[in-house]
Protein backbone atom coordinates (compact mmCIF):
# COMPACT_ATOMS: atom_id res chain seq x y z
CA UNK A 1 0.00 0.00 0.00
CA UNK A 2 1.09 3.59 -0.51
CA UNK A 3 2.99 5.41 2.26
CA UNK A 4 3.44 9.17 1.24
CA UNK A 5 5.95 10.57 3.57
CA UNK A 6 6.45 14.03 2.45
CA UNK A 7 3.52 16.35 0.87
CA UNK A 8 4.06 18.36 -2.37
CA UNK A 9 4.59 21.48 -2.96
CA UNK A 10 3.89 24.16 -5.51
CA UNK A 11 5.57 23.58 -8.82
CA UNK A 12 7.79 26.54 -10.41
CA UNK A 13 10.92 24.68 -10.58
CA UNK A 14 12.13 25.62 -14.30
CA UNK A 15 14.78 22.67 -13.72
CA UNK A 16 14.51 18.83 -14.14
CA UNK A 17 11.93 16.79 -12.21
CA UNK A 18 13.15 13.06 -11.88
CA UNK A 19 12.18 10.18 -9.65
CA UNK A 20 14.80 7.96 -8.50
CA UNK A 21 13.24 4.18 -7.65
CA UNK A 22 14.66 1.22 -6.37
CA UNK A 23 12.59 -2.58 -6.13
CA UNK A 24 13.14 -5.48 -4.10
CA UNK A 25 12.39 -8.47 -5.85
CA UNK A 26 11.45 -11.75 -4.16
CA UNK A 27 13.07 -14.36 -6.51
CA UNK A 28 15.07 -14.27 -9.43
CA UNK A 29 12.49 -13.60 -12.01
CA UNK A 30 12.37 -9.75 -12.99
CA UNK A 31 8.63 -9.72 -12.54
CA UNK A 32 9.05 -10.70 -8.92
CA UNK A 33 8.83 -7.41 -7.17
CA UNK A 34 8.31 -7.16 -3.65
CA UNK A 35 8.57 -4.08 -2.93
CA UNK A 36 9.09 -0.78 -4.62
CA UNK A 37 10.26 2.49 -3.03
CA UNK A 38 10.21 6.10 -5.22
CA UNK A 39 11.67 9.57 -4.37
CA UNK A 40 10.59 12.44 -6.13
CA UNK A 41 12.59 15.27 -6.84
CA UNK A 42 11.81 19.00 -8.72
CA UNK A 43 15.24 20.66 -9.22
CA UNK A 44 17.61 19.76 -6.18
CA UNK A 45 14.87 19.22 -3.21
CA UNK A 46 13.03 15.66 -2.11
CA UNK A 47 8.97 16.41 -2.37
CA UNK A 48 7.64 13.05 -1.94
CA UNK A 49 8.21 9.91 -1.08
CA UNK A 50 6.11 6.68 -1.51
CA UNK A 51 6.97 2.50 -0.69
CA UNK A 52 4.70 0.01 -1.62
CA UNK A 53 5.13 -3.96 -0.65
CA UNK A 54 3.87 -5.43 -3.49
CA UNK A 55 2.48 -9.09 -3.69
CA UNK A 56 4.87 -10.80 -6.33
CA UNK A 57 3.41 -13.61 -9.05
CA UNK A 58 4.68 -16.48 -6.86
CA UNK A 59 5.42 -17.36 -3.39
CA UNK A 60 8.77 -19.07 -3.66
CA UNK A 61 11.29 -16.23 -1.77
CA UNK A 62 15.03 -16.94 -2.56
CA UNK A 63 16.06 -13.16 -1.63
CA UNK A 64 14.72 -12.86 1.98
CA UNK A 65 18.19 -12.87 2.99
CA UNK A 66 18.99 -10.02 1.29
CA UNK A 67 15.67 -7.32 2.18
CA UNK A 68 13.85 -9.20 4.89
CA UNK A 69 10.71 -9.63 3.35
CA UNK A 70 9.08 -12.79 3.52
CA UNK A 71 5.52 -14.09 1.67
CA UNK A 72 4.01 -13.25 5.14
CA UNK A 73 4.84 -9.61 4.69
CA UNK A 74 3.23 -9.52 1.15
CA UNK A 75 0.44 -12.31 0.87
CA UNK A 76 -1.96 -9.76 1.67
CA UNK A 77 -0.58 -6.71 -0.23
CA UNK A 78 -1.92 -5.55 -3.86
CA UNK A 79 0.05 -7.30 -6.80
CA UNK A 80 1.42 -4.57 -9.14
CA UNK A 81 -1.40 -4.27 -11.66
CA UNK A 82 -3.13 -2.69 -8.57
CA UNK A 83 -0.72 -0.30 -7.69
CA UNK A 84 0.53 0.52 -11.01
CA UNK A 85 -2.17 4.00 -11.20
CA UNK A 86 -0.32 5.03 -8.42
CA UNK A 87 3.19 4.23 -9.62
CA UNK A 88 2.19 6.40 -12.68
CA UNK A 89 0.89 8.88 -11.43
CA UNK A 90 3.77 9.24 -9.26
CA UNK A 91 6.24 9.22 -12.51
CA UNK A 92 4.39 11.12 -15.18
CA UNK A 93 5.66 14.59 -14.95
CA UNK A 94 9.53 13.10 -14.32
CA UNK A 95 12.02 14.23 -17.15
CA UNK A 96 14.09 10.59 -16.45
CA UNK A 97 14.05 7.84 -13.44
CA UNK A 98 17.12 7.01 -11.67
CA UNK A 99 18.36 4.01 -9.91
CA UNK A 100 21.31 2.64 -8.56
CA UNK A 101 22.03 0.06 -11.53
CA UNK A 102 19.65 0.99 -13.43
CA UNK A 103 19.35 -1.97 -16.15
CA UNK A 104 18.23 -4.03 -13.18
CA UNK A 105 15.20 -1.75 -11.69
CA UNK A 106 14.16 -0.96 -15.46
CA UNK A 107 14.10 -4.56 -16.15
CA UNK A 108 11.99 -4.97 -13.10
CA UNK A 109 9.71 -2.40 -13.81
CA UNK A 110 8.86 -3.66 -18.01
CA UNK A 111 8.85 -7.34 -16.47
CA UNK A 112 6.10 -6.60 -14.05
CA UNK A 113 4.20 -4.06 -16.50
CA UNK A 114 4.00 -7.10 -19.32
CA UNK A 115 2.95 -9.80 -16.76
CA UNK A 116 0.41 -7.38 -15.95
CA UNK A 117 -0.49 -6.45 -19.67
CA UNK A 118 0.57 -2.90 -19.12
CA UNK A 119 2.02 -0.27 -21.20
CA UNK A 120 5.59 0.56 -19.85
CA UNK A 121 6.68 3.67 -19.12
CA UNK A 122 8.87 5.46 -21.59
CA UNK A 123 11.39 7.53 -19.61
CA UNK A 124 15.38 7.58 -19.95
CA UNK A 125 16.60 5.71 -16.82
CA UNK A 126 19.78 7.50 -15.46
CA UNK A 127 22.10 5.17 -13.54
CA UNK A 128 23.50 6.44 -10.20
CA UNK A 129 26.40 3.94 -10.47
CA UNK A 130 27.39 5.78 -13.74
CA UNK A 131 26.68 9.27 -12.70
CA UNK A 132 28.85 8.48 -9.16
CA UNK A 133 31.58 7.17 -11.50
CA UNK A 134 31.41 9.78 -13.84
CA UNK A 135 31.32 12.85 -10.99
CA UNK A 136 33.64 11.17 -7.96
CA UNK A 137 35.72 8.05 -9.55
CA UNK A 138 34.18 6.07 -6.39
CA UNK A 139 35.24 2.31 -6.52
CA UNK A 140 34.17 0.31 -5.41
CA UNK A 141 30.73 1.71 -7.03
CA UNK A 142 28.27 0.09 -5.28
CA UNK A 143 25.34 1.83 -3.38
CA UNK A 144 26.91 1.65 0.55
CA UNK A 145 30.20 2.61 -1.09
CA UNK A 146 28.49 5.50 -2.73
CA UNK A 147 26.36 6.48 -0.18
CA UNK A 148 30.00 6.05 2.58
CA UNK A 149 31.88 8.36 0.10
CA UNK A 150 29.03 11.01 0.06
CA UNK A 151 27.69 10.97 3.65
CA UNK A 152 24.33 9.57 2.41
CA UNK A 153 22.94 7.78 5.12
CA UNK A 154 21.43 4.58 3.99
CA UNK A 155 19.10 1.01 4.98
CA UNK A 156 20.49 -1.03 1.94
CA UNK A 157 17.82 -2.99 0.48
CA UNK A 158 15.01 -1.20 2.27
CA UNK A 159 13.44 -0.13 -0.99
CA UNK A 160 12.54 3.78 -0.09
CA UNK A 161 16.01 4.20 1.58
CA UNK A 162 17.76 2.73 -1.35
CA UNK A 163 15.30 5.23 -3.55
CA UNK A 164 16.30 8.23 -1.29
CA UNK A 165 19.71 7.58 -1.58
CA UNK A 166 19.68 7.53 -5.65
CA UNK A 167 18.38 10.63 -5.55
CA UNK A 168 21.02 12.26 -3.12
CA UNK A 169 23.50 10.92 -5.40
CA UNK A 170 21.77 12.56 -8.44
CA UNK A 171 21.21 16.46 -6.58
CA UNK A 172 25.11 15.60 -5.38
CA UNK A 173 26.14 15.08 -9.03
CA UNK A 174 23.98 18.13 -10.39
CA UNK A 175 25.87 20.61 -7.59
CA UNK A 176 28.62 19.77 -9.03
CA UNK A 177 27.58 20.43 -12.60
CA UNK A 178 27.29 16.47 -13.96
CA UNK A 179 24.43 16.05 -15.94
CA UNK A 180 22.29 13.14 -15.42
Amino acid sequence: MRQPTGKKKGAGSSRLTFVALDFETADNGYDSACALGMVKVPGDKIIERAHYLIRPPRREFVHTNLHGITWEDVAGEPNFKTIWPNVRDFIKDADFLAAHNADFDSEVLYACCKRARLKRPTHRFVDTVELSDRAWGIYPRKLPDVCRHLGIRLKHHDALSDAEACARIVIAAMKEGIAP
